[in-house]
């Protein structure tokens, strides 16, 4: 073959590679993220709406609700990662292990939440009433766990207020123990407004105010986007989403999954679909 052929040849793959490169569309691990565990303003995500509409997701469930863990394997089959929503924090009063919690929780209740009462002491018992309820979570089949109120114990207000024992190491120690166990349950760990301290958690979500956006530690989340792992930003009480979703992409990047209370519906909103 003469030089000036094999040029010509080189020249057309290149060519065609390169405008196959160009037509790709960008790569993105941004998935859809349904709600069903906790309530803000509006309406949650419904069981029946997330069967019929959820797929390729992360769907979130408060195990504990009646008839809730049922549905897993439907919700599942479509190819969903289910996530499991707990306290850590906070002892809630209509949970069925309260009153084996209630040794070690404050005596007065959250003014935010008067069902809930912050835990107290991490070290005289409460690990195991959350790992009972871990390994419930794991025999019904959930993917994730995630972990409401960890960062209780770095709230300086919270420790005068409601008499909170618990200290910035002993509370760093119960979540990762906590993590370590769901983790050796075969679960992965969503840590919940914080990566403080939580390296080894698979994903974080935070919650977005309309008046309140991007509160939370920028580096933190941005070193969890850029470590492949899962980070969701629920942002409340909005009359645009879109536009804040926009708002984020810009801030962070396009593998940020979103989901939105829509102000206008009175119900979540959902992206990446």
């Amino acid at each position: 073959m003469k030089y000036y052929q094999l040029i010509a040849i080189l020249s057309i793959i290149y060519s065609c590679d390169s405008e196959t490169k160009v037509d790709e569309p960008v790569d993105s691990d941004a998935i859809p993220i349904y709600n069903q565990a906790y309530q803000e303003n509006y309406a949650v995500d419904t069981i029946d709406y997330i069967k019929n509409n959820a797929e390729n997701g992360y769907v979130l469930l408060d195990p504990f609700q009646d008839d809730v863990t049922e549905h897993i394997d439907d919700i599942k089959a479509k190819n969903n990662q289910v996530g499991a929503y707990i306290s850590i924090g906070t002892g809630e009063t209509y949970r069925d292990d309260y009153n084996e919690m209630q040794a070690y929780l404050v005596s007065t209740p959250w003014g935010e939440w008067p069902d809930e009462f912050f835990v107290k002491s991490t070290t005289s018992g409460i690990l195991e009433v959350m790992k009972a309820r871990i390994d419930k979570i794991a025999t019904w089949g959930f993917d994730w766990v995630e972990f409401d109120n960890m960062d209780w114990f770095y709230d300086d207000e919270l420790r005068t207020t409601y008499g909170v024992e618990v200290t910035e190491n002993e509370g760093v120690d119960y979540y990762q123990q906590l993590c370590n166990y769901v983790h050796s349950k075969g679960m992965k760990c969503m840590a919940k407004n914080s990566v403080e301290n939580a390296s080894d958690f698979d994903g974080v979500l935070y919650e977005s105010y309309n008046d309140d956006k991007n509160w939370w530690d920028q580096s933190g989340a941005q070193s969890f986007l850029d470590a492949g792992k899962l980070v969701i930003i629920n942002h409340y009480n909005e009359s645009n989403c879109g536009q804040v979703y926009s708002e984020y992409k810009g801030i962070y990047n396009e593998n940020l999954s979103f989901i939105c209370e829509d102000s206008n519906l009175k119900k979540y909103v959902h992206f990446n679909e």
